[in-house]
């Protein structure tokens, strides 16, 4: 019985599935016959008058700023007019292009022109040469006036107007668009940087104008014109190469970092492009919009510098070198350029760093043009070129102290010793000669440490070089980070060269003493850097310590978060190609570095000190060192003569470090003004004219 049952209840429900998907299936078939039947034409005239494209929304680039939040670099926007192909017939086409023509020329907008015939009166604007093959390449015959050509065009371009300067309009938008493509989803830029009034009346007119489209591209903004424009570096548009390489990541309109902080922080400055979805009829009218992926903006680089000590450092650099050019300190030199840092003696974080002479940022973001280009390619002071950290330079004197703690370290010279300068340093056969005998022929005298420094007595430092050897000097200079790179966040950095061993034979075979004596005194194979002169009298005001070179403070992301400075650090290493050099540890004893930085207070306070007449007057006590190094003769056989000023303050707690150098700037004592002027802005005291006392300095008293 319940078998009977059982089985006439599965013989119901197999029933009643079978009617149900009979009547689905029913339905289904009208649904299907209805759509491609009855509203088939219907729906099919919908597909072919919609078309769909997606569209870039761009990043707004991160700002770059200084230590107090101060804009350096921003980002803007401005307005390129496309046209896109559209299913008009090529009457309404014309038309249209006119109408935008129209309204571009009512703002005063130029657009694409690069049709080679002029008219009133008619003429070729391409060159005789091009121009058998122009005519080939467009349909013209080889023996064509201008005049014919023309009116081939608009035959070509079934152009109805009459008056001839609206046809040459009309032909200079329909030749750019065979030149340069367009199609439903490819566009063609026809005018860039249109106003926003102009924008606002292409959106409000859309209907006159099928197939428009205007997109927003971000601008580069260097808000201070040359200010720092060596550590800002600059960002423009990608060139087709790097595109080819990088079209993974950006567009072919997109702003790239090429120098400076620009190009070494781009991963974080870019930020992230977004798009949009686009749907257009086949008039080229836009239906609708939307969005698929929001942009996010880049991240904000903030900087050491302090853009008020920047500015004047700048002028102080500037005004120096041109004083010197000018005869200002009683005997002109024919100053190239020259360099400037100021650095924090605890930190290592960089507070302001200038090259002379500089440029202008804006001009490459904008496009820059061949003739500018030019002008600084080919001017011989190198306006493009970071001095503070792409030149190495033989540091003359301002080396002397690396000598100095080397020696007494080593136990070679005693803070009692005193060595007796005689004038002439005659060993190995050869005689070295210290300035002060090349000027009044005669020596110092006995010296101790600090009075040497004080006087810069080349003797001394001779023999202090010649007792420990060069191995002994190296190890030092190298603890400073001298001949090494600094690892700061900034590209092409420099090491520069150590005078040692390896290096001399690596050039010419051996080493021999007197390569020892040179270097003593800064001279030979040493050159360095300006940053790196920097961090060594950083070390010397802080007591012997290291310093971590920097000139990023911190990244600050889109979302209000910041990167962690390990983060920041690693990035560099691998962006810039960073290696981990090994240095000895040294500890310093703090009675030598004192001594050393007696010496240089005495530089700028002490009565027969080289620096002692830029400084009586100064208000806070600055440890100093002059340094004038021989760096070869000029065309005309004239030595070229390297000015440095290396200094710190306040000399009881050092803050700051300041080191200038003029490239043939003749005597290091004449950049000491420059170092002056800085420290006046940066401990708030009224920068002061040097008077006529300190412009009034002898030759002699200049040197070293």
């Amino acid at each position: 019985m319940a078998k009977g049952i059982n089985k006439k209840s599965i013989n119901f429900r197999y029933n009643i599935i079978t009617i149900f998907t009979y009547l689905i299936g029913i339905i289904l078939i009208v649904q299907l016959f209805n759509l491609q039947i009855v509203h088939g034409a219907k729906y099919r005239e919908e597909s072919n008058t919609r078309l769909t494209r997606e569209s870039t929304l761009e990043a707004t680039r991160g700002e770059i700023l200084d230590r107090s939040g101060n804009v350096l670099v921003s980002s803007s926007q401005k307005f390129n007019l496309e046209l896109y192909k559209s299913k008009i017939d090529t009457n309404a086409l014309n038309d249209s292009i006119l109408k935008i023509i129209q309204v571009l020329e009512k703002y005063n907008v130029s657009y694409v022109d690069s049709f080679p015939i002029k008219i009133d009166p008619f003429e070729y604007t391409i060159a005789d040469t091009n121009l058998s093959n122009w005519k080939s390449n467009n349909g013209i015959d080889e023996n064509a006036t201008a005049e014919e050509a023309f009116y081939k065009f608009k035959d070509k371009y079934k152009i109805q107007n009459t008056d001839i300067s609206e046809i040459r309009k009309i032909i200079a938008i329909r030749y750019a668009i065979v030149q340069e493509g367009y199609s439903s989803t490819k566009s063609l830029t026809i005018a860039k940087d249109i106003p926003r009034e102009a924008v606002a009346e292409f959106s409000e007119e859309g209907d006159e104008f099928p197939g428009i489209n205007i997109s927003v591209q971000p601008v580069r903004q260097y808000k201070q014109g040359t200010l720092a424009s060596h550590i800002l570096g600059y960002a423009s548009k990608i060139g087709s190469e790097e595109y080819q390489k990088k079209k993974d990541e950006y567009n072919q309109n997109d702003i790239i970092g090429k120098t400076g902080i620009e190009a070494v922080f781009e991963k974080y400055l870019k930020g992230k492009n977004g798009t949009k979805q686009i749907d257009m009829a086949v008039d080229g009218t836009i239906t609708a919009e939307v969005v698929e992926k929001e942009a996010v903006a880049g991240s904000n680089v903030v900087l050491t510098i302090d853009s008020q000590l920047q500015k004047i450092a700048e002028e102080a650099l500037k005004d120096n070198i041109e004083k010197i050019k000018n005869g200002g300190f009683g005997k002109s030199y024919d100053a190239k350029g020259g360099s400037c840092v100021v650095m924090n003696v605890k930190t290592g974080e960089v507070l302001a760093m200038a090259s002379y002479p500089d440029y202008n940022p804006q001009s490459f973001a904008d496009g820059i043009s061949n003739e500018e280009w030019k002008s600084y390619n080919e001017n011989k002071s190198y306006p493009l070129l970071n001095k503070c950290i792409q030149s190495a330079y033989e540091p003359g004197s301002i080396f002397k102290m690396v000598t100095a703690i080397a020696g007494l370290e080593s136990g070679n010279i005693s803070l009692t010793e005193k060595i007796n300068d005689t004038g002439v340093y005659k060993k190995y056969g050869a005689e070295w000669k210290c300035w002060y005998y090349t000027d009044y022929h005669r020596g110092h005298g006995y010296l101790n440490v600090i009075g040497a420094i004080e006087k810069s007595c080349n003797f001394f430092f001779y023999e202090t070089a010649d007792r420990m050897g060069i191995d002994t000097l190296d190890k030092y200079a190298t603890y400073f980070g001298l001949g090494r790179k600094t690892g700061i966040e900034l590209p092409s950095e420099t090491a520069g060269t150590l005078a040692s061993k390896d290096y001399v034979k690596s050039i010419k075979g051996s080493w021999n003493p007197g390569d020892t004596i040179n270097a003593a005194i800064g001279q030979g194979y040493n050159k360095f850097t300006p940053l790196q002169m920097t961090k060594y009298i950083s070390m010397i005001a802080n007591g012997g310590n290291n310093v971590n070179v920097s000139i990023v403070k911190t990244i600050q992301n889109a979302d209000g978060t910041e990167v962690s400075k390990d983060e920041i650090n690693e990035y560099v290493k691998e962006k810039l190609g960073l290696t981990e050099e090994n240095t000895e540890n040294i500890t310093l004893n703090k009675d030598y570095v004192n001594a050393v930085r007696e010496g240089m207070k005495s530089v700028t306070s002490g009565e027969s000190g080289t620096a002692y007449v830029r400084f009586k007057d100064f208000n806070i006590k600055v440890g100093g060192k002059t340094g004038s190094a021989e760096a070869g003769k000029d065309a005309n056989g004239n030595d070229i003569v390297n000015a440095w000023f290396a200094a710190f303050a306040p000399y009881d707690d050092p803050e700051i470090a300041v080191v200038v150098m003029v490239e043939n700037g003749g005597h290091g004592n004449y950049t000491a003004e420059a170092v002056r002027n800085i420290m006046a802005e940066y401990f708030g005291m009224n920068t002061q004219n040097v008077t006529e006392d300190m412009q009034a300095v002898s030759y002699t008293e200049s040197m070293r």
